[in-house]
């Protein structure tokens, strides 16, 4: 029992399990019914992703110095009540039950995922590679 670190949209692993979508918007051009049948999610939980404003500073970001500008406000809205506490849970789901979670982004290093990585991991989260 794991929790995957995905991009939303591939193939999903083998007893991948239940695919949380932390992204803001839904996949644009999909019915609804579709999310799951098409590997982008099963559930959508936006509360794990970037706010609008830091979303747009993670697409923005060209340098080094401005991608950790936007890790260090991410950082800040999970560590509010709320977003803290589903990361906890996520944690404590991954030891007892398969997860993923993912968001649109090609690539990962470049995309908040990353950051939902390490913090996964700071909280003890069982992460598959």
């Amino acid at each position: 029992m794991s929790i995957r670190i995905v991009r939303l949209g591939t193939p999903r692993a083998t007893g991948e399990g239940l695919r949380i979508g932390t992204v803001r918007r839904p996949p644009r051009g999909v019915p609804k019914t579709e999310f799951a049948s098409q590997n982008w999610y099963d559930v959508w939980y936006p509360n794990l992703a970037p706010s609008v404003e830091t979303m747009k500073q993670a697409q923005e970001a060209e340098t080094p110095a401005q991608w950790n500008a936007f890790v260090r406000k991410f950082k800040a809205e999970m560590a509010e009540a709320d977003a803290s506490r589903s990361l906890d849970l996520l944690a404590a789901l991954s030891h007892g039950t398969s997860l993923a979670v993912g968001c649109y982004c090609e690539d990962e290093s470049h995309c908040h995922r990353s950051v939902l990585r390490a913090l996964l991991a700071e909280r003890g989260a069982d992460i598959a590679n």
